[in-house]
């Protein structure tokens, strides 16, 4: 299951996400999402876990939870909506 951590502190890495949510079950990846042109964290990332009711009980336990100071969003990610790129424009208004 993909999940979706809002809220994150922006100093926190990829391996620190990783190890918040391994101390609940098997964690397959975590990355943290950051800006493309300043490498600087978006404050948001996402973690894979193998198991439905490993990452389920574990979105019980860290949602709302404290990491660095600041109160987790965690939940089930939803699929990415390709046809919304980030409020781009792809028309010229011209």
């Amino acid at each position: 299951m993909n999940i979706y951590v809002g809220n994150l502190a922006y100093e926190v890495t990829d391996e620190e996400l990783e190890a918040a949510f391994a101390m609940h079950g098997q964690v397959d990846s975590a990355r943290v999402v950051k800006d493309r042109d300043s490498g600087r964290s978006r404050g948001f990332g996402f973690v894979e876990m193998q198991s439905n009711s490993e990452a389920e009980a574990t979105i019980q336990a860290l949602n709302v939870k404290e990491l660095k100071g600041r109160a987790l969003t965690v939940n089930e990610a939803r699929p990415r909506d390709d046809g919304d790129r980030g409020g781009r424009r792809s028309e010229s208004r011209w």
